[in-house]
Order: C-alpha cells, then sequence, then structure tokens
C-alpha cells in the first residue's frame, strides 16, 4: 500500500453494475451517480477507521469533497469497482482518496474513469455537535504526512474563501435570450425525507472547525469552533450528502444541456463544499447557472439553499455549492464546440472572469503533469 501502514482498516473496494436508471439517454451513467458511490466508499472507511480505537462511538460526515475528475465515461452494464484508502489524518479530520474503475464484463477491459479526495470529520453518535479526536495513521513515509498537511491547509484555505459567496442567489428571468447566462440557468426543488436520510441519523456532510479547517454541522455558523455550535441531538435526522451531490449533478446537467441542446457529460467537479447540515423535512432549491464557456467546455455553479418549513425558528440558508464542468458530445461520442455564454451584467461578466481563470489554472496544471520529468 502506497499510504499507511496496511496493518490499518485503511483501503476498501466496493463494486455495483450500472443500470438503466443509472444513465442519460445516451447510455452514459450521470456523474451524479458516480459521485454517490465515491461518497459511500468514503463515509463507510472513515467511520471504519474513526470507530478503530476504543472510546465515543461516532459517524464520520462528510465535509468536503475536492476536485473530482470523469476520465474516462462509465456505460450500462459495466460493473464500477470504487477503492478507498485513507491518506491523511488530522486531530478531527479524515482524507480519503477513491478511485473508480470501469470494468466490461463481457470482455474483462478494465479503465480508471474517477479520481476524488474528500474529507470527513467524525461526529459523537451522543451528541451531534460534539467532534472526536481520529485516530492517527501510521505512514511508510514520513513526507505523506507532510504532503498531507500540506493539502489540509491547501483545502482549509479555499473552503475560507468560498464562504465569502454563499450570499449569492439565483433569479430566474422570464423569456431570456439564447446563450445569457439568465437562458443558461435551472433549479429543482426536493423535499427531503426519510428515504435520503442516513442509518445513523446524521447527514453523511457538513463539518469544520477552526481547528480542523473543516465545517461542523452547524445553523448558519459556518465560522464556528464546537462551542459555537447550533444545540443538536440524536434524535435529529439528516439528509444523505450523497443524495445531495446526485441532485447537484442533475441540476448542472440540465443546464448544460439546455445551453448546447446536445449529448452532455461531467468532464470535472471543483470542490464541493458542504456549509450546513439539511435535515429531514427541509425542503432543498438546488440552483445551477452557467458561469463560463471555453471552446469545448462549460462551467455551472450550483448552490444548494435549504428551508426549514416546519421550524419557524431558522431562516433558509445555504447548505452548499460547487462548480461543475461540462463538455458536450456528438452521438458517436465525440467533443463538439460549445455556444459562447454571453455575460450581460457586471456579476456576470465578473463570474465569467473568475471562471476563467479557474479553466486557465487548470489548464496549466494538466499541462505541467503531462511534461516528460527530467
Amino acid at each position: 500500500m502506497s499510504g499507511p501502514d496496511a496493518e490499518t482498516p485503511s483501503a476498501i473496494q466496493i463494486c455495483r453494475i450500472m443500470r438503466p436508471d443509472d444513465a442519460n439517454v445516451a447510455g452514459n451513467v450521470h456523474g451524479g451517480t458516480i459521485l454517490k458511490m465515491i461518497e459511500e466508499a468514503g463515509v463507510i472507511i472513515s467511520t471504519r477507521h474513526c470507530n478503530s480505537q476504543n472510546g465515543e462511538r461516532c459517524v464520520a460526515v462528510l465535509a468536503r469533497v475536492e476536485r473530482t475528475d470523469f476520465l474516462s465515461p462509465m456505460c450500462i452494464g459495466e460493473v464500477a469497482h470504487v477503492s478507498a484508502e485513507i491518506t491523511y489524518t488530522s486531530k478531527h479530520s479524515v482524507e480519503v482518496q477513491v478511485n473508480v474503475m470501469s470494468e466490461n464484463i463481457l470482455t474483462g477491459t478494465k479503465k480508471l474513469t474517477n479520481k476524488a479526495t474528500l474529507w470527513y470529520v467524525p461526529l459523537s453518535l451522543k451528541n451531534v455537535d460534539k467532534v472526536l479526536e481520529v485516530p492517527p495513521v501510521v505512514y511508510s513515509r514520513q513526507e505523506q504526512e507532510e504532503e498531507g498537511r500540506r493539502r489540509y491547509e491547501a483545502q482549509k484555505l479555499d473552503r475560507m474563501q468560498t464562504k465569502w459567496r454563499n450570499g449569492d442567489i439565483i433569479q430566474p428571468v422570464l423569456n431570456p435570450e439564447p446563450n445569457t447566462v439568465s437562458y443558461s440557468q435551472s433549479s429543482l426543488i426536493h423535499l427531503v425525507g426519510p428515504s435520503d436520510c442516513t442509518l445513523h441519523g446524521f447527514v453523511h456532510g457538513d463539518s469544520s472547525s477552526n481547528s480542523t479547517g473543516l465545517e461542523v454541522p452547524s445553523s448558519g455558523n459556518t465560522a464556528g469552533t464546537q462551542e459555537d455550535l447550533a444545540p443538536g441531538s440524536w434524535k435529529d435526522t439528516f439528509s444523505f450528502n450523497s443524495v445531495t451531490m446526485k441532485l447537484m449533478d442533475e441540476v448542472a446537467g440540465i443546464v448544460a444541456a439546455r445551453h448546447c441542446k446536445t449529448n452532455i457529460v461531467t468532464a470535472s467537479v471543483d470542490a464541493i463544499n458542504f456549509h450546513d447540515k439539511i435535515r429531514k423535512g427541509c425542503v432543498i432549491t438546488i440552483s445551477g447557472r452557467m458561469t463560463f464557456t471555453s471552446n469545448k467546455s462549460m462551467e455551472i455553479e450550483v448552490l444548494v439553499d435549504a428551508d426549514p418549513v416546519v421550524d419557524n425558528s431558522q431562516e433558509r440558508y445555504r447548505a452548499a455549492s460547487a462548480f461543475f464542468t461540462y463538455v458536450s458530445l456528438s452521438q458517436d461520442g465525440r467533443s463538439l464546440p460549445v455556444p459562447q455564454l454571453v455575460p450581460e451584467t457586471e456579476d456576470e461578466k465578473k463570474r465569467f472572469e473568475e471562471g476563467k481563470g479557474r479553466y486557465l489554472q487548470m489548464k496549466a496544471k494538466r499541462q505541467g503533469q503531462a511534461e516528460p520529468q527530467p
């Protein structure tokens, strides 16, 4: 094993065959379906690790999904092999790296389809507001711990910058012009029911404190330490964040298809941040809008707002946010040019330039990785 010591419960693999209800009309498996499997593998391994020593029992909740690349499409009838490994632990958080392989069971062909990094925080089964300490992992090389600490600090900084954008709201516009931001947007409303919730009564996500750099589930408090958290109890029931991610991908896909009117597939997800927990009975609004287009890709910002309709003490709040990148494909799977987005307002132009910056930064990173090492 390249990561922590093999004696710890730090690696698992799960698999599932892809069915017709997992895919779009072109037969490609939805990115949201794959994200859901990735999160399920992550919560299993992180919860198992956090309970590997004697002490107070807990469940690991998802706080953040780092950039996830969709390297190759997966099709109906193929088997998804999801491998998860714990690669770093801080005092209150767990980093899990996940690889997804697809297998054609007729030919035996396998290919890498996805790579993702997720961060989890352990919450007590007795008190949802109590963050427990994470058992340390044993590294085979000191460099692994140092590299993990750098990744931890980088996501902490990025997460703090994301919080500054949380007041933004996507408003619908009547009769918008094609290729404008007002045209290339969509929303979905979903009532969180029992089938969306965790077996342990917790959301699988939303966590950080000043000590962890990851946000602990709270009621609108995105800065906090444990003392800042809103009251909670074992009787609280929260939504799976894998369900939220799947809905986010569906909305982003609608926006992309509406914009270019072709078959579209998820190319990548740029950091999903879970800012607050979603309780059973909440009505969530998942809104997506196009922010940037290159010649062959589209960036869509997706925001999740939760409205606790049965709780008059809490107002509507931002629960999650992310940027999805989609590409347009022909019927034979070839990449197609994307209609260029026309930003109209100053805010739209600003978001377009910010999206362009993210695109150029990632393009330079990919080119750097592709260059042969001396």
